[in-house]
């Protein structure tokens, strides 16, 4: 679940500051085709996480690989990465222009090792 939204119709405390009682506070609306949106954009702000978050594990492992001068198995990640950042391209998480930006990119950082 997004950390902005807890339930539906109750009001939660986000950031509290040290001793400072001041909070951010978010309302749930009570109308039903704006709580009906909000668990649309909840839902779709978990799966563009996780489809974000599937490309970024693998930039990490090719990132540690490089920084050990492993060139072979950060190679081996790359048909990884290209699948996971054309996944996110195709369900719209990540514009198609980036996905190739970052296939490249990384393929380059790889090959001049």
């Amino acid at each position: 679940m997004h950390p902005r939204y807890a339930s539906a119709k109750i009001l939660r405390c986000l950031l509290e500051y040290g001793n400072d009682s001041s909070a951010e506070v978010i309302e749930i609306p009570n109308i039903r085709s704006a709580e009906k949106r909000m668990r649309q954009n909840d839902k779709r702000w978990r799966l563009n996480h996780v489809r974000k978050m599937a490309f970024k594990s693998v930039i990490k492992q090719i990132r540690l690989h490089l920084a050990s001068q492993d060139k072979e198995s950060a190679r081996s990640l790359l048909p990884e990465l290209a699948k996971a950042v054309d996944k996110a391209a195709r369900h719209h998480t990540i514009h198609k222009n980036k996905a190739s930006r970052i296939k490249s990119r990384w393929a380059k950082k790889v090959e001049s090792l």
